[in-house]
């Protein structure tokens, strides 16, 4: 079985009242709502990656505020011909404030559009488990920068 780490860093971005989402469209087709983020390029520092990936899905540049946690993810990919991926994923879960741009979709990437959240309406969104994790350390803050919480 083949291993694979990615390293990626995602951003919580929260005003009045709303969490800025992107829509992720699974391999299979499925959309899901996920937090505006993705993996870091060889040499690149997960803030420097963060601002980027946020300004790549959602047309907003950020201020990043807070290192909010940090998160990792082991899942088991079907592949070609029967074979498997063994994925780790490492996320690094940042804060960050709206300073510029306007809101537009990404394209030709792995989102197709972003927009703004009720933060009590997310519970009924079709959504990644790292949705949760991101709220989860944004709202409880916890001191090791882990939130334990029921896996994807």
């Amino acid at each position: 079985m083949r291993r694979k780490t990615r390293v990626a860093a995602y951003a919580v971005c929260v005003r009045d009242g709303q969490v800025l989402l992107a829509r992720w469209i699974k391999a299979d087709g499925t959309p899901e709502w996920t937090l505006p983020g993705g993996g870091m390029e060889h040499g690149e520092d997960p803030y420097d990656t963060v601002r980027r990936e946020v300004l790549e899905e959602t047309g907003y540049g950020v201020e990043v505020t807070a290192l909010l946690g940090v998160d990792t993810i082991s899942l088991r990919f079907p592949r070609r011909f029967g074979r498997f991926v063994d994925h780790h994923g490492v996320r690094v879960v940042y804060e960050a404030r709206v300073t510029d741009g306007e809101l537009r979709f990404e394209i030709g990437g792995s989102t197709d559009m972003a927009a703004w959240h009720d933060l009590d309406a997310v519970a009924g969104l079709t959504r990644v488990g790292l949705v949760d994790v991101g709220l989860g350390l944004w709202r409880d803050r916890p001191a090791a920068g882990r939130l334990v919480l029921p896996r994807e």
